[in-house]
């Protein structure tokens, strides 16, 4: 195994499938491979909340790390798809951190978010709660578009990487990209 880091979605399969015990050194290793990576897309997530949050990017990292290892039924696809399972995870336990918060102080600490490129995501300050039910409603409207959102804005993810994942093309997702960040900048505006 400490030769084919290339074949690191056979290896995720492998670890994923139910059967039998896997040695702990497969997991070791994958998550020695795919730290950095987790790292990064972690680091992204981490960036949009506000300085003082509770959890740090590594705890975050680690804490995907684990809510990945109990996906049993999961058929990886690649690194990529992978990288965008462990984002919307990330997504989940930071809306679920911050839903945690606004119930015990029932006064939310607003983080500042943008859609990249430096375009505001709404002309007033927005939690991370409200830019996700945003998504949520979005998701309705449009699925795909949705995941190009999730995997671009809380990810980090670059539009190679999110069209790999989603198995569409470059311009495809530059197209949903462009779609949802003005559907999206209306809704806020207009919350």
């Amino acid at each position: 195994m400490q030769d084919r880091p290339q074949d690191i979605t056979h290896w995720l399969n492998a670890l994923a499938s139910g059967d039998g015990p896997h040695p702990p050194e497969i997991g070791n290793a994958l998550f020695a491979w795919l730290y950095d990576d987790l790292y990064r897309v972690a680091r992204n997530h981490m960036r949009k909340e506000h300085p003082g949050h509770t959890l740090s990017t590594t705890a975050l990292t680690h804490e995907s790390w684990f809510r990945m290892n109990e996906q049993t039924r999961t058929q990886w696809a690649s690194r990529s798809h992978f990288l965008a399972v462990a984002s919307t995870i990330m997504r989940r336990i930071l809306v679920h951190h911050a839903a945690a918060k606004r119930a015990d102080k029932r006064d939310v600490i607003l983080a500042p978010l943008t859609l990249a490129e430096n375009l505001p995501l709404a002309s007033q300050e927005q939690d991370v709660v409200a830019v996700h039910e945003a998504l949520l409603a979005f998701e309705a409207v449009d699925a795909r578009a949705a995941r190009v959102v999730e995997l671009k804005f809380f990810g980090g993810m670059e539009n190679s990487e999110i069209a790999e994942a989603l198995d569409i093309s470059v311009a495809t997702v530059k197209r949903e990209w462009n779609l949802a960040r003005a559907w999206l900048l209306r809704e806020l505006s207009n919350g």
